[in-house]
């Protein structure tokens, strides 16, 4: 049964919160506070009760979050400096050689892009991209379209990126979890909206990589085995701790105590710092960086996600708003009742999110916040992780000239606002519908 009031509430506070971040340019960490804080009073609230919820909300997010993305921007801006991002992509285009250099990049996209954020990741490889295309005279979306992929799909999949952790935490989703099913979705996604959808359109539009363009001197770079090795680390052990605590790693002829240090050891927090310790370490000062440059890396890459952190915050507190009103439950009632499925419903929820406003981080989060309110009861880890990443999908369809993405590939691969729509806002529709497909089938297994 549907309560109109409360719906009324929800829809006037979700129509409220795009209008503040498009028409009036607020930013979105308070204009989901405010959206927020409006959904309580038009439900009825008592007003302290609506800043206890605040508060609630607010704290019961970041004690996960502001950890993990934290760290996890510090590893990557350690990565970045290192010149471990490109020399991993420039090792995969050694091995798999001009023909198939698609594929590369659309691999190289999808590994470095785990700690690096997708912006800093392709202008850090778009010089690759660049040399390719004047080297083979073929079109450069054979080869940008690939890694634009890969970096997309692990951007918005795989943590510690800043999306998928704060979707997991906001629905109690377990990280390892969503990483395995990140990849298995993930994968498939990547060669259909990448080097398939890159060899179409590249035969319909010719675009040449610009002129004049410096070539950066590149001290000599890190080996491929140990950036292997570190940006795996952090993903081994968090996988490696899910496996332990679950009903398979209770069958397993292994002491309470060492389960418990390796579970330790395998938690989001501890993979992090681990990693971040071989990353200062052997990225860092054995390759010659002072002490004082890499705090000032580390410092300076907490910039960005400070704004992601407090805006997961804010999504938590909308998230714990429909739970107070009780809207979370009388909307999982009805959609049980019609016979739609939190999956569709998540993934449709990111999708008018993100076609509105255009950043897919808050889309992933506001959808995060109604989706959560909505489940009423525990799901399996598997199951909550299908969530995430259907929520991770609809986010990331349709990428036009309300999101910064747009812009970003448009200026660096030259193109027209045709053209980009044609290349790279198709690409991001494809990788959603496919993402969403594949989710879907997999949820049959469930």
């Amino acid at each position: 049964m549907i309560n109109s009031s409360l719906l009324f509430s929800v829809i006037v506070g979700v129509v409220f919160l795009i209008l503040l971040i498009l028409k009036f340019k607020f930013q979105p960490f308070i204009a989901l506070l405010i959206s927020s804080i409006l959904v309580g009073i038009l439900a009825g609230v008592p007003p302290l009760e609506i800043m206890d919820t605040v508060k609630e909300g607010m704290g019961s997010t970041l004690g996960f979050v502001a950890v993990v993305v934290g760290l996890g921007a510090m590893f990557g801006a350690i990565l970045e400096h290192s010149g471990g991002a490109e020399a991993l992509a420039r090792s995969l285009l050694n091995k798999f050689g001009e023909k198939n250099a698609s594929w590369a990049l659309m691999i190289a996209g999808f590994f470095i892009a785990i700690p690096v954020f997708f912006d800093v990741a392709f202008i850090i490889l778009i010089p690759l991209v660049y040399s390719l295309q004047r080297k083979t005279k073929k079109s450069l979306l054979l080869y940008a379209i690939p890694l634009l992929a890969g970096l997309a799909i692990t951007h918005a999949f795989i943590p510690p990126t800043p999306g998928p952790v704060a979707v997991a935490d906001i629905l109690n989703a377990d990280l390892g979890w969503v990483i395995l099913v990140g990849f298995i979705v993930g994968v498939p996604t990547a060669i259909v909206s990448g080097p398939l959808f890159g060899k179409y359109i590249a035969a319909k539009i010719f675009v040449a990589a610009p002129e004049q363009i410096k070539q950066k001197e590149q001290k000599e770079f890190p080996p491929i085995g140990l950036l292997v090795l570190i940006i795996g680390t952090p993903i081994f052990l968090i996988i490696l701790n899910t496996i332990l605590s679950s009903p398979m790693g209770s069958q397993l002829n292994i002491s309470k105590t060492y389960i418990e240090w390796i579970q330790m050891a395998g938690h989001p927090f501890s993979a992090l710092i681990i990693a971040n310790l071989f990353a200062w370490y052997f990225l860092g000062i054995r390759r010659g960086s002072s002490k004082d440059k890499l705090f000032s890396i580390t410092t300076s890459s907490l910039a960005p996600a400070g704004i992601i952190i407090l805006l997961t915050g804010a999504g938590g507190v909308f998230k714990q708003m429909l739970i107070t009103t009780g809207t979370g439950e009388m909307l999982a009632n009805y959609f049980s009742s019609i016979g739609l499925g939190l999956i569709p419903f998540a993934y449709l929820a990111a999708v008018c999110v993100r076609v509105l406003q255009g950043s897919s981080t808050v889309a992933m989060i506001t959808a995060a916040g109604i989706t959560s309110a909505l489940i009423t009861v525990p799901f399996e880890g598997f199951h909550t992780a299908l969530i995430v990443i259907a929520i991770a999908s609809g986010a990331s369809i349709l990428s036009h000239v309300n999101d910064s993405g747009f812009w970003l590939v448009s200026n660096y691969l030259g193109l027209s606002e045709k053209d980009t729509f044609k290349s790279w806002s198709i690409m991001t529709t494809i990788l959603s519908l496919t993402a969403l497909v594949v989710v879907l089938l997999l949820s049959l297994f469930v």
